[in-house]
């Protein structure tokens, strides 16, 4: 198990190359094993072990990773936009995030079958972005009222979690659907 002691500037860039390197492993091969994403650190397997006791232990990692990045989005998005285009903007970013998910696939099932609470937790924290692009959005009047995160989640979620071909292409047409369907009835688009 990790410490808590903040690491050395050796470990962490051994570490930080490790996320990287698994990210774009994953994203190329979703079974990459861990010889082959520590070699692609270029770091002993050995190193991998002394920061992911386990495969499963960086997927959820770089998962948690990518939700965090994704989640950060909305807070820059609202200082450069007004908060109907930075929903937007998220809607968008949701579905490449779940090309990215699709694109660890088979990475991401090796947690599944865990108790780990990684999806739980990017779903909510997921919601709770939206949450806050909704209440900007309706604060301003450029939004419905009423709608939560996780209900604007959902429906996004169902077509993104389809694996038809051409899912992304419906994905963003639905998206752009489900933000003019926000848009209808706000105070100032009436």
């Amino acid at each position: 198990m990790p410490s808590s002691r903040p690491l050395r500037a050796d470990a962490r860039r051994n570490r930080e190359a490790l996320l990287a390197a698994a990210r774009e492993a994953f994203l190329a091969d979703g079974d990459a094993t861990v010889e082959e994403i520590a070699r692609r650190a270029e770091v002993a397997v050995g190193t991998l072990y002394r920061h992911f006791e386990t495969r499963e232990a960086l997927v959820a990692e770089v998962y948690r990773q990518e939700v965090a990045e994704l989640c950060a989005a909305p807070a820059r998005l609202l200082t450069h936009h007004a908060p109907d285009e930075a929903l937007r903007t998220f809607l968008l970013l949701l579905v490449e995030h779940a090309a990215v998910g699709r694109g660890m696939g088979e990475a991401l099932e090796s947690i599944m079958a865990t108790d780990s609470p990684v999806f739980d937790d990017a779903r909510d924290e997921m919601a709770r972005a939206l949450d806050d692009l909704l209440a900007a959005g309706a604060a301003a009047g450029l939004v419905r009222s009423g709608i939560s995160g996780r209900v604007v989640l959902r429906a996004l979620g169902g077509i993104c979690g389809l694996r038809a071909k051409g899912w992304k292409d419906d994905a963003v047409r639905i998206a752009t659907i489900l933000y003019d369907g926000l848009r209808y009835g706000a105070a100032n688009h009436g």
